[in-house]
């Protein structure tokens, strides 16, 4: 089955879609591109990253190959999360680096996504009584790191805190605060978030 990617280059997104139907109305502005070779691969990546574009669609009948073409642009690192709610059904969020954000961190070799999730959450919350409930979806987002253009492709768990223990912000992780919000809430603090959290949080139902 084909399905849409959203790539965030410095909050700007590419979307990689097989066809021109249902393109979302949010792109109606965006430049667009139809089996895009290497060398506009390239320039629209760089138009992104630096603010020259603000959006860009590449549509390909195989949109996993071209995903993986894309990719090979970056230095890729492979990470899993959580969107993690307590028996209140109130969200856990956390403020880092001046946005609100979801735990997630790099997998380590040999270890499974499901696995790697939870412990990123463990590290980053101090919260071990967590289950996994269910795969959400994955998300991309450029950054730079080690001065290296690295694409972050996170896989996206929701999970449920079913223990007492008190959060802990992991400080050597930037992450000064956490809070557990009521979903009615969240759009208060998403408006200070990421659109790929965002996504998440849509993915899995919330209203955003």
């Amino acid at each position: 089955m084909q399905t849409d990617t959203v790539i965030y280059l410095n909050e700007r997104p590419l979307l990689i879609t097989a066809t021109h139907q249902g393109i979302p109305e949010i792109y109606k502005d965006a430049t667009l591109y139809t089996e895009p070779d290497a060398a506009t691969i390239e320039s629209v990546l760089q138009a992104l990253e630096t603010g020259k574009s603000e959006s860009a669609i590449f549509i390909h009948p195989d949109t996993p190959a071209l995903l993986e073409q894309v990719k090979g642009y970056f230095h890729v690192l492979v990470a899993a999360g959580g969107l993690i709610t307590n028996q209140e059904e109130e969200v856990l969020l956390m403020f880092r680096r001046g946005k609100w954000d979801l735990p997630k961190g790099k997998q380590d070799p040999g270890e499974n996504l499901e696995t790697a999730a939870l412990r990123e959450v463990a590290e980053e919350t101090g919260l071990h009584n967590v289950t996994l409930e269910h795969k959400i979806g994955e998300t991309f987002h450029f950054y730079t790191w080690k001065e290296k253009r690295t694409l972050k492709h996170t896989y996206w768990y929701k999970m449920k805190f079913t223990g007492t223990e008190l959060t802990v912000p992991q400080i050597e992780e930037d992450i000064v605060d956490i809070q557990w919000i009521k979903p009615e809430h969240l759009g208060k603090y998403l408006k200070f978030s990421y659109q790929n959290i965002i996504d998440v949080f849509a993915k899995d139902g919330y209203a955003v």
